[in-house]
């Protein structure tokens, strides 16, 4: 009996240092295929109305042996994405995305914050991937220093890699992991690897947005009352005249 006992007690440690061993090895090429990916960032069209271009460079390797990518967009307070726009272009695109708020479409940019979205690609991967969003610039706070344009800034995406065959990411201390939502459902939350900036050597994309002029504040306002003071004044005087009650 006690023979039959360290058996099994043998057969499970070898089973267990067995999926340990290839727990680390699939967490070990995870980490090989985000460090030979890329990630850039490409701004078009004019004026408030945008459209940012995502290109993912991911090796063959990592699509094929089943590994879940995401992209996670920090976005800046200057701009917003129409929750709605967004949901009609769904069905026609490659991708999901889950926002981490609520959006407010009509505040303007120093009354609100930055926020951020999960893309899920959903279309059979190709190993260099574009991902297309459209992206509206908020009206920002006038200027008193006579400047005309604002610029904000983006960031390229964070990119996330996980497999399933990777349980035990935090054994990596000197690698970046995130808590980030498995699925754009967002029932449950997983660890991913993270691509770090500072391996993108990727740089900072900017887009300019027109200023109101605030040294003109009191100029506009006083002839604003103005105009309004003779207006009122003009249409007392008729109505006086021609006896409009």
């Amino acid at each position: 009996m006690y023979f039959e006992l360290f058996f099994v007690l043998i057969c499970l440690s070898k089973c267990y240092c067995l999926d340990r061993e290839d727990d680390q090895e699939q967490c070990a090429l995870l980490i090989k295929w985000l460090h030979s990916s890329s990630v850039s960032l490409e701004v078009s069209k004019k004026g408030f109305h945008r459209e940012v271009t995502t290109t993912v460079d991911v090796r063959p390797e990592a699509l094929s042996s089943g590994a879940s990518v995401l992209l996670l967009h920090r976005w800046p307070r200057g701009v917003f994405v129409d929750p709605y726009q967004l949901a009609s272009l769904s069905d026609h695109s490659n991708w999901e995305i889950l926002l981490d708020s609520a959006i407010d479409l009509e505040l303007p940019a120093h009354k609100t914050s930055g926020f951020s979205t999960y893309m899920f690609p959903t279309t059979p991967l190709p190993n260099i991937l574009k991902f297309k969003i459209p992206v509206h610039g908020r009206y920002h706070e006038s200027s008193f220093a006579g400047e005309t344009f604002t610029s904000v800034h983006f960031e390229p995406p964070e990119l996330l890699l996980r497999t399933k065959k990777c349980t035990d990411l935090h054994r990596f201390e000197s690698y970046p992991v995130v808590n980030a939502p498995c699925t754009v459902s967002n029932s449950s939350t997983c660890s991913w690897f993270k691509k770090s900036q500072q391996q993108e050597g990727s740089s900072i994309i900017s887009m300019m947005l027109p200023v109101g002029d605030g040294s003109a504040t009191k100029l506009v306002c006083s002839g604003t009352l103005l105009v309004t003071v003779i207006c009122s004044l003009a249409l007392s005087k008729y109505m006086l005249k021609h006896r409009i009650i």
